[in-house]
């Protein structure tokens, strides 16, 4: 890999972690105050789809500039960074749903279960920052 794509890579991982900062403090709403609140449901589901979509192009990125077959399904994405041993299978796994998270808030947004999304962003400000860490981790191993 070259030290372009790992500044490509640094800059989606960058976009993630303003994503995880704009989210936080709606993650600490109550669902009664989430739905009560357009302007942040809106404001959140939009940075989700910014962070979940950073981390499928980073999850193609790596799997492709390592030589493999970048899966036809956004999921697949993340269980093969577990594979490629970039992230911990376990962590892979329990990215993976995310992906599906992504296809909700871009195709099916006017049945969105503002709970289901409020809980997502929780789950996503638990599991993103690891996933961050592990890809910085892999790029600084590789001398990057």
């Amino acid at each position: 890999m070259s030290p372009v794509d790992a500044a490509i890579i640094r800059r989606k991982l960058a976009r993630i972690v303003t994503s995880l900062d704009g989210l936080r403090p709606i993650g600490r709403l109550t669902a009664e105050e989430y739905r009560g609140r357009f302007y942040e449901r809106k404001a959140a589901e939009r940075l989700l789809q910014e962070a979940i979509e950073a981390a499928l192009d980073i999850n193609a990125h790596l799997i492709a500039e390592l030589g493999g077959e970048v899966p036809s399904e956004y999921f697949g994405g993340f269980l093969k960074l577990g594979d490629l041993g970039i992230v911990a299978p376990e962590l892979s796994r329990s990215l993976a749903p995310s992906a599906g998270l992504r296809n909700r808030l871009v195709h099916e947004y006017e049945t969105l279960d503002d709970t289901k999304v409020l809980q997502s962003i929780r789950t996503l400000l638990e599991l993103y920052p690891r996933y961050v860490q592990a890809v910085e981790a892999y790029l600084s191993k590789a001398g990057l």
